[in-house]
């Protein structure tokens, strides 16, 4: 039985003031949480407060990008073994906003997701389709080439600790939602990705989010789909009510 997780993506919100409220408030409504496991993930300069301000409760934090290299003259970016010292758990690699505006590309989303694991850390490895690759009838030629190229040289050990997020570009921060026949659909097919490139038990022990317009309102639909396992949660989780409703809703 794979265990549900609820990832909320703060993307680049929240002043440090704003952000300790936001973990207060979630820790205060379910931070007792156990049943599904509950992760968020603030811009980089809230990690280490987010860390210290949830070590007593259920809630683990993750950072939302990685780069490759341990160490170095590399101007900007943050390592692995830098997010392991201040005591974060997940990195988000691969986020369609990563593709769209810096380039990113599955040879980089390979890198990034090689790094976290090597550091010991989970990722949350994203995929996703545009709205013109849906309307071309090209969703699962763009989630194979993601799933694939993304987890290129992967061991089925390394797949214990990897979570593959799908997010259908066309409907996050739109308000659209693909229905949850649209997810599981998508989801079910990353699964049969996932048996060619290992075996049965790896695909059936991966466990699939779901990204795009996520409320606590198509949470539980989503979630009772045979193979989705969560949401990786953008807008929701700015808001400690709606976030903490996506959870609950998720073990309903």
């Amino acid at each position: 039985m794979r265990k549900k997780i609820i990832a909320g993506n703060w993307k680049m919100y929240k002043t440090a003031a704003e952000a300790a409220e936001l973990i207060a408030a979630l820790k205060k409504d379910i931070g007792g949480v156990t049943a599904v496991d509950v992760v968020v993930c603030p811009p980089f300069v809230h990690l280490s407060s987010a860390v210290e301000q949830s070590r007593s409760c259920s809630i683990a934090v993750g950072a939302q990008n990685i780069y490759w290299e341990e160490f170095g003259a590399f101007t900007g970016e943050v390592s692995g073994p830098m997010l392991t010292s201040i005591g974060v758990k997940y990195v988000i690699v691969g986020h369609s906003e990563r593709r769209q505006f810096f380039g990113e590309t599955n040879e980089t989303v390979n890198k990034r997701a090689r790094a976290v694991l090597k550091a010991g850390l989970k990722p949350i490895v994203c995929v996703g389709e545009v709205l013109a690759e849906r309307e071309s009838g090209r969703t699962f030629d763009v989630i194979r080439d993601h799933v694939t190229g993304s987890l290129a040289g992967f061991t089925k050990e390394d797949m214990l600790k990897v979570i593959i997020a799908y997010e259908p570009v066309w409907a996050i921060g739109t308000g659209k939602t693909a229905s949850a026949q649209q997810a599981q659909e998508v989801h079910k097919f990353i699964r049969e990705v996932l048996l060619k490139m290992f075996d049965k038990a790896t695909a059936d022990a991966t466990r699939l989010q779901y990204g795009g317009s996520v409320k606590p309102e198509n949470i539980a639909e989503l979630v009772a789909q045979p193979d989705i396992d969560g949401a990786l949660v953008g807008g929701a989780s700015l808001k400690a009510d709606s976030f903490a409703a996506i959870v609950r809703n998720s073990m309903s």
